[in-house]
């Protein structure tokens, strides 16, 4: 059954990044259509976002068997770009429950064939754990920062590297944390000038933006 999905197949050769699925939404049958497309060795690599498990598993064995899927972070690719060599970025999270989006962005840079490493629970409730790991963060090339509730790690990682760095506000918390809302104007007035913010829980964003950055080195 067709669904009418058009890829915008050109984007690569015109940003340097390729087209995703953005899942959510989607009928199961169009989701799973797509996986039987592109899973490994179709030689078009495509990234799948915001892919629940329960829908992930609608798909026959023989189909999910051709895709790397990471539950947490709701991702899943059969084929990946290749690897460049440019640079390094550093995903860096302020706690375990933000893992789902701080996993997202890892799982974007692996797709897009860019190293990473992740730091995860370096919140500033305990400043030593970011200390102890600022060498290599900053030794890499580019930071994404991912952090929910009051965001303060983004104001901190940016008076402490002088790295691009990109802050992703996430939706944990609760209260007048507001779903992530309280992350987002947390960020978007931080004093630590030069640091981009994108929208809640959006760590595919924040790893294509950092893939701009190292592809441009």
């Amino acid at each position: 059954m067709d669904h009418g999905i058009l890829f915008d197949h050109s984007r690569t050769a015109r940003i340097g990044l390729p087209e995703a699925v953005f899942c959510e939404g989607k009928p199961v049958e169009a989701v799973v259509e797509l996986l039987s497309r592109f899973g490994k060795g179709s030689g078009r690599p495509v990234l799948f976002t915001r892919l629940a498990p329960d829908i992930f598993n609608h798909a026959p064995e023989a189909i999910r068997a051709g895709y790397d899927y990471h539950p947490l972070s709701g991702t899943a690719f059969g084929d990946t770009l290749t690897r460049t060599t440019n640079g390094t970025v550093a995903v860096v999270s302020a706690g375990t429950a933000d893992g789902s989006v701080a996993w997202e962005a890892a799982r974007t840079l692996t797709y897009l064939g860019i190293e990473h490493k992740i730091f995860e629970d370096c919140g500033v409730a305990g400043l030593w754990r970011l200390a102890d790991r600022l060498p290599e963060v900053n030794a890499c090339n580019a930071v994404i920062v991912v952090a929910g509730l009051d965001a303060a790690l983004l104001s901190v990682m940016g008076g402490l590297t002088a790295k691009p760095i990109f802050g992703v506000p996430t939706s944990v918390g609760y209260g007048v944390a507001l779903g992530g809302k309280a992350a987002l104007a947390s960020m978007l007035a931080s004093c630590s000038p030069g640091v981009a913010i994108m929208n809640i829980d959006n760590g595919y964003g924040a790893a294509c933006a950092a893939a701009r950055v190292v592809n441009g080195l």
